[in-house]
């Protein structure tokens, strides 16, 4: 291959892997406004029936539990088709489904209405989040695949942060209804560019045996051709079925379970965060405040978690993250003066969403390309488990009286046993496949999941 060649190719895959992570962020700024929009108008629900009914309390966590629930189902959907048909496939359907879904919720008028279609704008919210890391870190090169999908992912906290502040700013003039429809943006703005941009992943084509559209793909966008199994009885089994394989079952069960305390840490911060300020005395304005420098911590924690996830293994930096947000989770119980307890919110942001967000990468490099899909998406959807709980556990709190110093040292504690079972995730080398040409092939995924020495 001549060096005009190569140059050629690697112009291709630098403009390829922009383009994937910069419509994979987009779709997560989505979710993240998404996850914050409910919790940012709760205040109206509670105190004004006259928008979907009378909204109490315990009623309050169960709505939002409601986004939550579908959004468990749609990555678990997610995972059982999407190495089946493909993850572009997946991810295009996702962006309409959700965008319809945030539209039509701006309408309902009952608390009923309200509730199912939350439910079924979780289901596309679900599928895509899981679906992007396992597209994104397929993409993305080597030594770069945990930082690829922590900015995707990072438009979690970024949505969260642009829902809050379009709360504080349009919320009396607009009303909640406008800024639900806000949500549907991405189905005349985002799809139709991820329709044009976005490539099916030439590494599932070459896992599904389809090598003569891989190498069309790879062709057009300059990503290699990884190397082709040579040996077929050592081929891991496709999508639930190898998670559950023998070999993978202990990695799956830690990692689902490492999600969902992540996830519950995430949806109860970013739910009941605002009803917890206004509690020691902010106003909602000030209780608002604290959802953005909650997200700030998240994307910029998360971003430099990342860097040091490619370089020592998502492992060890994911334990850390849990241990740091526990900690900081507790000094939030103090009285403390502003500044301080803001410096806190940003760091608690840095080890509770910003840690979900590093988990994504851990999975999606710690499983081989026929399940990788799959891993994904039962760490997305078992997480949502845990983000059930969250505003459900939130409400009833809320409800029972329970004081604000309590749930944070409830919520450091279950950051701590995150931490825990960080640590008793197996060993895993990389699961990316190795391009044609290289010199090295990809180990048996069981042989490393057994104890290769790095996840890198």
């Amino acid at each position: 291959m001549s060096s005009t060649t190569t140059l050629d190719q690697d112009i291709r895959r630098r403009r390829t892997v922009r383009w994937v992570i910069s419509l994979a962020t987009v779709g997560m700024v989505f979710d993240g406004y998404d996850l914050v929009i409910y919790g940012a108008v709760l205040s109206t629900f509670l105190g004004d029936s006259s928008h979907i009914g009378e909204v109490t309390p315990t009623l309050a966590g169960t709505l939002g539990s409601y986004a939550l629930l579908g959004m468990m189902a749609g990555a678990l959907m997610a995972g059982a088709v999407g190495d089946r048909i493909g993850r572009r496939k997946v991810m295009l359907i996702a962006y309409a489904w959700f965008s319809v879904g945030m539209f039509v919720t701006a309408l309902m008028t009952t608390t009923t209405s309200f509730g199912v279609l939350r439910f079924l704008t979780g289901l596309g919210i679900g599928a895509l989040i899981g679906t992007t890391a396992t597209l994104v870190t397929e993409i993305a090169p080597p030594g770069r695949k945990n930082l690829a999908s922590a900015i995707s992912y990072a438009g979690v906290p970024l949505g969260s942060l642009l829902g809050a502040l379009l709360t504080m700013l349009f919320l009396e003039a607009i009303g909640w209804r406008a800024l639900f429809m806000v949500g549907a943006l991405p189905l005349v703005t985002l799809l139709p560019l991820a329709i044009l941009k976005m490539p099916e992943s030439v590494q599932w084509l070459v896992a599904r045996g389809e090598l003569e559209k891989a190498r069309e793909v790879s062709e057009r966008t300059g990503i290699p051709m990884p190397a082709p199994r040579a040996e077929a009885e050592d081929a891991p089994r496709v999508g639930f079925a190898g998670l559950f394989s023998p070999g993978f079952v202990l990695a799956t069960v830690v990692v689902g379970l490492m999600s969902a305390l992540g996830q519950f840490l995430n949806y109860y911060l970013n739910t009941w965060l605002p009803v917890l300020m206004e509690q020691v005395g902010f106003n909602t304005r000030g209780s608002l405040s604290f959802l953005l420098v909650l997200a700030g911590g998240a994307i910029v924690g998360a971003l430099t978690g990342a860097r040091f996830a490619d370089r020592f293994g998502a492992r060890p930096v994911v334990a850390t993250c849990f241990v740091i947000g526990a900690a900081f989770i507790a000094l939030m119980s103090l009285d403390l003066p502003l500044g301080v307890r803001l410096a806190c919110v940003a760091v608690v942001g840095f080890g509770t969403t910003g840690t979900s967000i590093l988990i994504y990468g851990l999975v999606a490099t710690q499983f081989p390309t026929p399940m990788r899909g799959a891993a994904v998406a039962w760490a997305a959807g078992f997480g949502r488990l845990g983000g059930v709980s969250g505003p459900l556990l939130g409400g009833l709190f809320l409800a029972a009286g329970v004081g604000v110093s309590s749930v944070f040292y409830v919520l450091a504690g279950l950051a701590l046993v995150g931490a825990v079972l960080s640590v008793l995730v197996p060993r895993a080398h990389s699961a990316s496949d190795t391009p044609v040409g290289t010199s090295a092939p990809e180990p048996s995924p069981r042989r490393a999941l057994a104890g290769a020495p790095s996840d890198r």
